[in-house]
């Protein structure tokens, strides 16, 4: 990776310790923008808003017991005289929910813009492997 590259997908990195980790999810609002959009595979619909964003990652941290997360095999392509960026990995966690313990592999995908001098994700959308 380029320097560039290095800047954004430690910016990735550091959103995911916030709600992975550190269980400081509400900090996400640095990293999501205002009118950030995601698509989960957990609902039809897409969630609209940084906010709304941030509440269900939030949500999701505080009713799991998070034993471990893991990105692997990044990819980050920059685009737009370096103002927009698509971030892809693949992911590793195993979480406490429900009573039960899951082990999950999936596939994440964010967009960010850089605004201000600050990457912020627009979009995300991320599924799990079955």
């Amino acid at each position: 990776m380029d320097k560039i590259q290095e800047e954004i997908w430690k910016v990735i990195q550091e959103m995911n310790r916030k709600w992975t980790v550190e269980d400081k999810a509400e900090e996400l609002k640095n990293y999501f923008h205002p009118d950030m959009v995601a698509i989960v595979p957990t609902s039809f619909e897409r969630i609209e808003g940084g906010e709304n964003c941030v509440a269900g990652w939030k949500g999701f941290s505080e009713n799991a017991k998070i034993h471990f997360w893991r990105e692997l095999d990044p990819k980050v392509q920059v685009y737009g005289e370096e103002k927009f960026a698509i971030v892809t990995y693949y992911f590793e966690m195993s979480f406490d929910m429900g009573g039960q313990t899951i082990n999950m592999k999936g596939r994440d995908m964010f967009s960010l813009i850089k605004e201000d001098e600050k990457w912020l994700v627009v979009a995300d959308q991320f599924s799990q492997s079955f």
